[in-house]
Formats: structure tokens, sequence, C-alpha cells
């Protein structure tokens, strides 16, 4: 087959077509700065809508990714909430003060201007990277889920406890997080962007079973909501949850996302493997990505990265072919975003993408 264009490769992986190889995206986001000007901070990226946008560009010209997913960090929503966010110059931006202190705190959120803030960051610089891309990759954009918007707010533990000895205020909580989330899907849509992507990433039964994680996240008024919208708001709905055991029956057969992102860490009873979940019937109408280790890209020499990814993608390959799947299901990615450190080795994306390339061709 000759070679397909990034956007003609992907539609095929969507909707069961033959394709030339598997997609191939490093989940890098954040690291793209390194390209902005010599090197920028992540104070300055997060802060300024061009800087972020130019930063995917950039990404985009050096290593050639399949597509372009607009990550910041988790702490976007909990920090216009009125949460303290370290911003250090080059680690990713985290909640350092939580602003829920006790159950009254979950009466006082109120659903921030989006306009202000870096909410406004997002979206802007959201639509400048899709204006520049969208007809050279799929682009989305990045949001927080309603459930893990409210943990980085509160903290996972405490909101974890207050779930089960305050569920109603947990909710009332959940459904200021639900309404902020709406006022950003009708934000992303004049974005421009392909697809949004969010963050369900307490769909986890080290944390939640089946019963809680429908009660607060998996149901009609949150999760299958906000589903529904991005849809009726013309994008594509794709999920990432870097779970250790995610609940892939709720988040990809009853949510049928168009694209699902997952982690697999080897070490843990249970967690599914890349061929596990291609024989489970998961990538039969659902393009799954993952599931390379982000500290390859820090740790490891680019021989043992390229090494990595030729294995996945004939695990894949042949779990495609047991399940009688002849379009590119799966998506070469890595499990979680690539690091956005200094110390990531730049030539170990390369590498990723290069190998993602090389083997990831679907008569090979």
């Amino acid at each position: 087959m000759t070679e397909m264009s990034h956007i003609d490769r992907v539609m095929a992986a969507l909707t069961n077509e033959p394709g030339d190889r598997l997609p191939v995206y490093p989940i890098a986001c954040g690291v793209n700065r390194r390209f902005v000007n010599g090197g920028i901070s992540y104070r300055d990226w997060a802060h300024d809508p061009k800087l972020y946008a130019q930063a995917f560009i950039e990404g985009q010209k050096v290593f050639d990714y399949d597509f372009a997913i607009g990550l910041m960090d988790l702490s976007v929503m909990a920090g216009d909430l009125g949460a303290h966010v370290r911003m250090d110059e080059q680690n990713t931006p985290f909640v350092d003060q939580h602003i829920v202190n006790s159950v009254e705190d979950y009466e006082k959120f109120e659903v921030p201007d989006i306009t202000k803030g870096r909410s406004a960051v997002l979206l802007e610089g959201t639509k400048l990277y899709c204006d520049a891309l969208k007809n050279q990759v799929i682009t989305s954009g990045f949001i927080e889920g309603p459930l893990l918007a409210l943990s980085q707010s509160a903290g996972a533990e405490r909101l974890f406890m207050d779930m089960f000895t305050n569920p109603s205020a947990v909710h009332r909580a959940l459904k200021v997080m639900t309404d902020y989330d709406i006022e950003m899907v009708k934000g992303f849509a004049k974005t421009g962007c392909a697809g949004l992507c969010w963050d369900y990433l307490w769909g986890n039964y080290s944390c939640l079973g089946d019963a809680e994680y429908e009660e607060f996240e998996g149901c009609k008024k949150y999760a299958i909501g906000l589903n529904e919208l991005t849809i009726k708001e013309g994008m594509a709905v794709a999920i990432h949850n870097c779970a250790d055991l995610p609940h892939l029956d709720t988040q990809i057969k009853k949510f049928a996302p168009a694209i699902y992102s997952m982690a697999y860490y080897p070490l843990i009873p249970g967690s599914p493997s890349a061929s596990s979940v291609i024989e489970g019937g998961y990538t039969d109408k659902t393009l799954v990505g993952g599931q390379v280790d982000p500290q390859l890209f820090i740790r490891a020499p680019a021989e043992k990265v390229t090494q990595v990814v030729k294995d996945l993608c004939q695990e894949v390959k042949t779990a495609l072919c047991k399940r009688g799947l002849n379009s590119p299901k799966y998506c070469i990615a890595s499990g979680c975003e690539v690091p956005p450190d200094t110390h990531t080795k730049t030539e170990n994306i390369k590498a990723f993408v290069d190998a993602g390339k090389q083997y990831g061709k679907m008569n090979a």
C-alpha cells in the first residue's frame, strides 16, 4: 500500500478501513516548548497562547506526529477555580494548596470566567495550533473530566473519603465542575479542533468500583452527558486514562469514544496489555492507543526505545490479525505524556516515531 497522509491514516483506523501502518503518537506536549525560541520555560508556555500553540507547531515540524493533542497540564481547571498552583520554570505545574478544607467548602465552588486565566490560554492556544495544523494532522483539545477537576481542587484522599461520608456535598461540587466543563466544551468547539480528549482518570479499579464510578462520573449527568455534548458541538470524543486498572467496559464499550488512550503496568496483576485489549474486542469500534512507559524517554538509550516500539508493533499486529481486523485500530503511543522535563531525550522521541513508522507497517 502506498504511504498515506497522517489524516487519511487516522481516518482509516477510525472507520475500520485498511491503512498503510499503525498510527504513531508519543504523547509529546509540554516537551515541544524546547523548540520554541531556543527553549522556553513551562511557566511562559502555560501562560501565553501564542507560545503554547507554537510549541505544537514546531514539534510537528521536528517529529512528524500523526496527531496533535493539546495537553497543557492537569491543574488548569483547579487553578482557575482558586486552588494555588505551583508553577516552576521547567516542571509540570501542580496544585500545592487545595481549596476544600471542610465539607462546607464543596458548596463554595463557582464556574469561573473561561475568557480569563489559563482556561482562556488553553482555548486560544488550541485555536491557533488547530488553524496551523488542521490540514496536516488530526487535532484535538484536552480537558479534565469533572471528577478529576474536583480531585485536583480538593485533594484525592479527602475527596474519596467524602464520597462515602458526604456524597451529597460532593455531588453539588461535581455539578459545578460539570457546568465548567460544559462551558469549556463550547469554547473548544470554536477552536476548530477535530476532537476533544477527556481525562477520566478515576475510572480505575484501584480507586473505585463500578457502582462508585457510575455514581460519581460514569453517568448521564456527568461523563455521558459531556460526551454527548462534545459530539453535538461537532467534535469527536477521545478519552485518556493512564490508570493501572481502567474501567474499559465503561469507558470504551459504554462511552464509545472514537479514540481511547491508556497505559500498561506489567508489574500489576490484571493491568491490560495491548494484546489483551485487542483480543477482548475493545478495538473493534475504537482506536486504542498506548502503552509505552513514558520514563523510557528519560532513562533509556534510543536503541532501547526502538526495540520496545518494535516489540509493541509486533504484538499489536499479531493481535489484530487474530481478531480479524485489517484496519490499523491501534496507535503506537506512550502510556501517558512524554515527560516535559529538561532531562527528556529528544532523540528518544525521534527513535519512537521512526520505529513506529518502520515496524508498524501493516503488510510487514
